[in-house]
């Protein structure tokens, strides 16, 4: 196994682009990250450079590609080679209806085979790890049988690590974000497929914010991945090293992953990135603190300003200083 799949940051649309993935490395140098899900479509006919771009720090990262045409995602999987992804992850999880619609995503769940082919045409121009992220069932299509199937026919074609949502997805009726909560999280069954398939690597994922949970789930798992509790509260990564790892390593301060952030901000804003995207990866820097509601409006009311610069982040955080102030005086 991938030893940085004992903690991984999962692929968030919106989110977990190169910028958070840049943030999320001052936090934890080990866990492994995702890219957002990225179409072939947009590889292919897009902007490949702007979409594809790693930073050498960013390492180990995943390139995570919904698609579902073997040809294409065999030509994706060459890109990615070309740009030093450490593992290509094929969505089989997300239920959107634009998802649907190019006959991807959690949709493919009904077609093992489907899947089988493009690992096989990806394994075939490339060396790098080939991984699956799934969910448990699809619709009223949700026992345990046919998930076993399922792992069984991509295992077939050379998948050997399988991140579960442990919750089935609704292809109607619910929107994406209600998928992510509603469904009711079976973990058992990713502890059965451990059982029935000793030999593959099996990733933990939906639900998962609290450590000492995680801890007990890696006595029996291989991995975990934690995706809005490591987005909306970036801090939390501050001790993965130490604690999943055994990295002897000393956990920065939220000041000082800040003040480095800030050195990224301003190389990024001398690029004419325009601050809104950069910004909007700290709002939740300071959850839990003192002065955390001042900084994330401060931020909402100036960040999309079309001349907004570093100004605006050092503006917001004297918010937390004197709330850090007005702390110590009492």
């Amino acid at each position: 196994m991938n030893s940085s799949h004992r903690f991984c940051v999962a692929p968030m649309l919106h989110c977990t682009d190169r910028h958070y993935r840049y943030l999320a490395r001052l936090l934890t140098k080990h866990s492994k990250l995702y890219t957002e899900m990225i179409t072939t479509g947009a590889l292919i006919y897009g902007d490949r450079k702007r979409l594809l771009q790693l930073d050498s720090c960013e390492h180990p990262t995943a390139l995570q590609l919904g698609g579902s045409n073997p040809t294409e995602m065999a030509q994706c999987a060459k890109y990615a080679n070309e740009y030093g992804y450490d593992e290509i992850n094929i969505n089989v999880g997300c239920p959107s209806n634009r998802v649907q619609a190019g006959k991807f995503g959690a949709c493919l769940m009904l077609e093992p085979m489907i899947v089988a082919d493009c690992i096989n045409a990806m394994r075939a121009v490339t060396q790098i790890d080939i991984t699956v992220k799934t969910r448990i069932g699809v619709d009223n299509h949700d026992s345990y049988e046919l998930l076993n199937n399922f792992v069984d026919k991509i295992a077939t074609a050379g998948c050997s690590t399988i991140i579960v949502h442990a919750r089935k997805a609704h292809l109607s009726g619910l929107s994406p974000r209600q998928n992510r909560t509603v469904p009711p999280l079976r973990y058992e069954y990713v502890y059965m497929l451990k059982q029935d398939f000793p030999q593959l690597t099996f990733i933990l994922n939906g639900g998962l914010k609290d450590k000492a949970e995680i801890l007990k789930h890696l006595n029996e798992l291989d991995g975990v991945m934690v995706g809005r509790e490591a987005y909306d509260n970036p801090f939390f990564l501050s001790d993965i090293d130490e604690i999943i790892f055994n990295r002897n390593t000393k956990s920065p301060s939220r000041h000082e992953v800040l003040e480095q952030y800030k050195e990224y901000i301003q190389s990024q804003l001398e690029k004419d990135v325009p601050l809104k995207i950069l910004a909007q990866h700290i709002f939740g820097i300071f959850n839990g603190l003192p002065g955390a509601k001042a900084w994330r409006r401060y931020l909402s009311d100036h960040i999309y300003s079309q001349d907004a610069g570093l100004e605006v982040i050092i503006q917001a955080a004297k918010h937390i200083l004197e709330a850090d102030s007005v702390a110590l005086a009492s």
